[in-house]
């Protein structure tokens, strides 16, 4: 997937943005730790497969200062359509499937400079 282009990302704020099925731990009654696994998952493996990628370096050189949002997506069809829309916008992503179930929990963003992402998540807040 080639992304979009990030520019001088040292010079800009980067952001790993993480959203997760808000449905998993309220209708779906998963345990809250199971529910942060989900996120740490997805954050995890969105920089493994973006690992080589400048904004990723530069976001990984800054580790005591890495800044993350994690946002509530309402249930699996709203995951998956922000999943659409981001593959459709070039977005480098990971959609997290979690297995034995093989159900979307949880998508995050390599790391982005904040403006170039940021209109894409307007509709979802904070995960409470």
């Amino acid at each position: 997937m080639a992304g979009l282009a990030g520019g001088n990302s040292s010079a800009q704020r980067l952001i790993q943005y993480v959203v997760i099925r808000g449905d998993l731990h309220k209708a779906l009654s998963w345990p809250l730790g199971a529910v942060i696994t989900q996120a740490c998952h997805a954050a995890t493996a969105a920089i493994h497969l973006y690992y080589s990628d400048q904004s990723t370096v530069d976001y990984l050189r800054e580790l005591d200062s890495m800044h993350k949002v994690v946002l509530e997506a309402a249930d699996e069809t709203s995951l998956t359509n922000l999943a659409e829309t981001l593959k459709a916008a070039g977005v480098d992503h990971k959609l997290w499937i979690e297995q034995p179930e093989n159900i979307p929990t949880c998508l995050a963003l390599k790391p982005y400079p904040k403006e170039l992402v940021q209109k894409h998540f307007k509709k979802f807040k904070l995960l409470k």
